[in-house]
């Protein structure tokens, strides 16, 4: 059995049930609903170093540690959080989550529908960034935690950082967003669009209910996975690992696999297709398009940035092009013009998009530093 590096090890994870009927922001009413999520380390007597995580499109609650029964299962920033990690958890309480309308255990539209005994399907609310960050707030209750040390994600989890900052101004001291932006380029809701057709578009997927015809849209969820994932990517990351390497070291002059790359995507996309739901899919995607904080204040960023309260790391990566830079800096312009306390930091990384995934050095640096921060500011 090949047990992991050491690190926070075993973990497990919790559920809580919340009967407060949940408002969405497109109107409709959530009754009840249950977040699954998983927490490392100790929560202090005061109660002032929790971390919450907050996670991308495809993430969950399991962050870090592995499961007993499955030793492969590490949580999918395990390089990150862990005792004498960047997120120290010797020193901080960490929580991660599963969204609402997840496919992880926190309901979703795969749960079944109290009222039909059916799965939610079609009839699972659109939910959004703000929506998300409500439910979080609505499990910090329940764990007695009344102002987070700070909240953090990549990428979509990023953005509900963000969100943080603007919905519970109060609630948190200290916001990092990592490879993020303060709303998609009309490029990147392109993206999105054509990934979520792919699934609409599948016969499998029976406009959301496929659940009562027992298939599952696959072909949709792979196409959908495969164009993400070439956008994750960079373009130099794909040279240096694929290049234009066939798979039979000859042209085969057909439409079958030839390239290496073309190999990865399908494997890809396939085992995508196994685990993740479709409705799922389409609602995550749907709540990236719709978070713009500025969209309240006529457009203006730094009008939407003059809640927070929080002081902020953003970090990008050179090569994200789904997330450039320049989306992090346009953060950054608006923190500082309402004089916020805000660390940039540009990584050089050859990863695209799923830099913030990576164990790289300086990045790890830079969020060591950031954090230790944090635990000198609890000392006092």
């Amino acid at each position: 059995m090949n047990i992991p590096e050491p690190g926070i090890g075993v973990v497990s994870e919790q559920r809580m049930h919340f009967d407060i009927p949940l408002v969405s922001s497109s109107g409709t009413v959530l009754p009840a609903y249950e977040l699954v999520y998983e927490t490392y380390g100790s929560l202090n007597a005061d109660k002032s170093n929790a971390i919450l995580v907050c996670h991308a499109l495809s993430g969950n609650h399991h962050v870090a540690g592995y499961y007993a029964d499955n030793p492969k299962s590490v949580g999918w920033w395990d390089n990150m959080i862990g005792p004498g990690k960047p997120i120290d958890t010797d020193k901080f309480f960490v929580i991660g989550l599963n969204n609402l309308g997840g496919c992880h255990g926190s309901t979703g539209p795969s749960s079944i529908n109290p009222e039909t005994g059916k799965p939610y399907g079609s009839n699972f609310p659109v939910v959004t960034v703000q929506d998300w960050v409500v439910s979080q707030a609505c499990l910090a209750d329940r764990l007695g935690i009344k102002q987070f040390a700070a909240v953090l994600g990549g990428s979509l989890g990023g953005m509900q950082a963000i969100q943080w900052s603007l919905s519970y101004p109060e609630r948190v001291r200290h916001v990092i967003v990592i490879a993020a932006a303060p709303h998609l380029t009309a490029e990147n809701i392109a993206f999105n669009d054509v990934a979520r057709n792919a699934i609409l578009t599948d016969p499998d997927f029976h406009a959301g209910d496929f659940y009562q015809h027992g298939v599952v849209p696959t072909r949709g969820l792979r196409l959908a996975r495969m164009l993400g994932h070439i956008t994750y990517l960079s373009d130099d990351a794909m040279a240096d690992k694929f290049g234009r390497s066939l798979r039979a070291g000859k042209l085969g002059y057909s439409y079958d696999i030839e390239f290496e790359i073309e190999s990865y995507l399908r494997y890809q996309g396939d085992k995508f297709a196994t685990y993740f739901d479709a409705n799922t899919y389409l609602l995550m995607t749907k709540a990236l398009d719709y978070f713009d904080p500025a969209r309240e204040c006529n457009g203006n960023l730094d009008h939407a940035f003059a809640a927070a309260k929080a002081d902020f790391l953003v970090v990008s990566f050179t090569t994200d092009w789904r997330f450039s830079p320049e989306r992090s800096r346009e953060i950054v312009r608006s923190l500082l013009h309402n004089r916020r306390n805000v660390s940039y930091a540009e990584i050089i990384s050859t990863h695209g998009h799923d830099s913030f995934l990576m164990q790289h050095e300086h990045y790890h640096d830079v969020m060591r530093a950031y954090l230790d921060k944090i635990t000198m500011a609890l000392a006092t």
